[in-house]
């Protein structure tokens, strides 16, 4: 005879099965939907991440169009200025003439056509790369108070001001480049060209480098300016030893041997003469990789010096009361 009190119970039994028994289908349903939601939540922030860095971009492109506009008011004043600074070359041609005339020969591997197509693209490469009054607008944006607007934006100063060098360094190449074009159609028999295509794109690459080593020097000293009322006597300093060590007034490689091999880890080695002796011939094989990495790793350097000088200035400037 059947367990009558059991049939209910084997009722419960199965109901409760029903309700509560496929346990793994509450915890996989479970799993599914909150692994739904956080895949939901990353991609949320995926996309904020994405408008986030979308409007970044579009700051600082505003920013780059605004120095285009401010830079292009200018652009005679750079014209002239590119003219006028071609008279020093006129000197230079001369000199240099004088020299290999008393010599009869090459110096340390530079006759009269290279030493003169050096010049070239030493002009060229200077028009290119060199900041123009940066650091005494960064000094005058700190000295009268400017960067307080700035402060309080979600903006990076640094890259503030590198957007506002390059649309000026993209306008003053943009005017000076036809008075260098006639120098160099006048001195044609003198330019050669390199036959290797890699030739070109390590120059360019370079020739970046150059540029930015060039703006973080130039932002470095700007931030002076924090503590000093007067800059000018630092820029001239610094300059002065740009201007002699850069390769401006002559190639670097005719120096003798001890101190050319010290000047080789100065950053202003790097500025102007190193893209211009890649774009020549000059470096090849393990001296050519050697002079690129120790050129990147001077634009490190130089980078994290100026965000150095920023944060130390800034923190002077807001301990003051500025």
């Amino acid at each position: 005879m059947p367990n009558v009190e059991g049939i209910p119970n084997a009722r419960m039994t199965n109901r409760s099965r029903f309700l509560f028994g496929n346990s793994d289908f509450v915890i996989v349903s479970s799993f599914v939907i909150r692994h739904s939601d956080f895949v939901i939540s990353r991609q949320k922030e995926s996309k904020s991440e994405s408008m986030s860095r979308s409007m970044s971009l579009q700051k600082y492109t505003s920013v780059f169009n605004i120095g285009l506009q401010n830079t292009f008011v200018y652009r005679w004043n750079y014209f002239l200025r590119a003219l006028f600074g071609l008279i020093p070359l006129a000197g230079t041609v001369f000199l240099w003439s004088a020299v290999f005339k008393e010599r009869g020969g090459e110096l340390h591997g530079w006759d009269y056509g290279s030493m003169i197509y050096y010049y070239l693209l030493v002009i060229l490469v200077s028009n290119l790369v060199v900041p123009t009054e940066d650091e005494f607008q960064i000094a005058a944006d700190i000295r009268e108070g400017q960067i307080n607007a700035l402060l309080t934006k979600p903006m990076s100063y640094l890259a503030y001001r590198t957007s506002i060098f390059l649309s000026g360094r993209l306008v003053y190449s943009f005017v000076t480049l036809p008075p260098i074009a006639l120098i160099f159609i006048y001195f044609r028999e003198y330019v050669v060209l390199p036959t290797d295509p890699l030739v070109f794109v390590l120059t360019v690459i370079s020739t970046v480098m150059a540029a930015f080593i060039q703006f973080f020097i130039t932002y470095s000293l700007a931030m002076f300016a924090f503590w000093i009322l007067e800059i000018s006597t630092i820029v001239f300093i610094v300059y002065s030893f740009e201007y002699f060590l850069g390769g401006q007034m002559f190639p670097i490689d005719i120096m003798p041997p001890a101190i050319y091999a010290v000047m080789k880890w100065l950053p202003f080695y790097y500025e102007l003469f190193f893209p211009v002796a890649i774009f020549l011939g000059r470096f090849k094989g393990v001296e050519l990789a050697q002079g690129l990495a120790i050129q990147t790793g001077w634009l490190l350097l130089t980078w994290m010096w100026a965000r150095f000088m920023w944060q130390r200035g800034l923190g002077h400037y807001q301990a003051v009361g500025g």
